[in-house]
């Protein structure tokens, strides 16, 4: 039960932020802004970060901090700004994940690789897991809803990195890969709840997978 009693702790907290963001969104938010272009602005940021870092070489600590602050704050608002306002679409909620990824990763890698490699190994290869898993559910089922461990793991990661840019070009402190580590527990939980939600649809044909998953499915 202690996964099905996270995951009702968190969505109790996520629909609270909801709420308390709404009281700001549907009175105020511009019409003409749409969630989707929330999402394409952090698309957007999170390519800009990578030829800035990769490309350019660019290290410049004011630029690099504010464009990913910028982008995690889209993360907040487009769910919200979606659900308070009704526009939640099947193409925002494909792209949301998508946009997670391109913003956090040219992050970890450039922070992450020199220090901590097997972390940052450990993590692209979590995240590659987790985007296979949603691809091929995708590939089953359209009505695939946000996972609230998901949402956990990108407030997490999304702190934590603001935290590692506003002291880099040091290394991340030991708290903030301890914080990491933590990200990484909630994906590994994310990753864990699509596939028992694939099983329970029935997407999953292999009877020994499907029965190992039942031991799960309780917890």
């Amino acid at each position: 039960m202690f996964i099905n009693d996270l995951k009702y702790f968190l969505e109790k907290i996520d629909h609270y932020r909801d709420e308390l963001l709404f009281v700001f969104i549907k009175p105020c938010w511009p019409r003409k802004i749409s969630p989707n272009q929330l999402t394409y602005i952090r698309i957007a940021i999170g390519t800009v970060l990578i030829v800035l870092l990769f490309f350019f070489k660019i290290e410049n600590k004011p630029l690099i901090i504010s464009l990913f602050c910028v982008g995690a704050i889209t993360d907040i608002f487009d769910g919200s700004v979606a659900r308070g306002l009704s526009e939640v679409s099947e193409l925002g909620t494909m792209l949301d994940p998508i946009a997670d990824r391109i913003l956090i990763l040219p992050i970890a890698i450039y922070s992450l690789y020199g220090p901590h490699k097997w972390l940052l190994l450990f993590f692209l290869l979590a995240e590659a897991l987790g985007a296979i898993i949603s691809i091929f559910h995708k590939s089953k089922d359209k009505d695939i809803k946000p996972n609230i461990f998901g949402k956990t793991k990108m407030v997490l990661l999304s702190i934590v990195f603001a935290g590692i840019l506003i002291f880099w070009p040091e290394p991340p402190s030991i708290f903030f890969i301890d914080i990491i580590w933590i990200s990484l527990f909630f994906l590994c939980l994310s990753i864990l709840a699509r596939v028992l939600e694939m099983n329970k649809k029935g997407f999953i044909k292999n009877k020994i997978i499907n029965k190992q998953l039942q031991h799960y499915e309780n917890l």
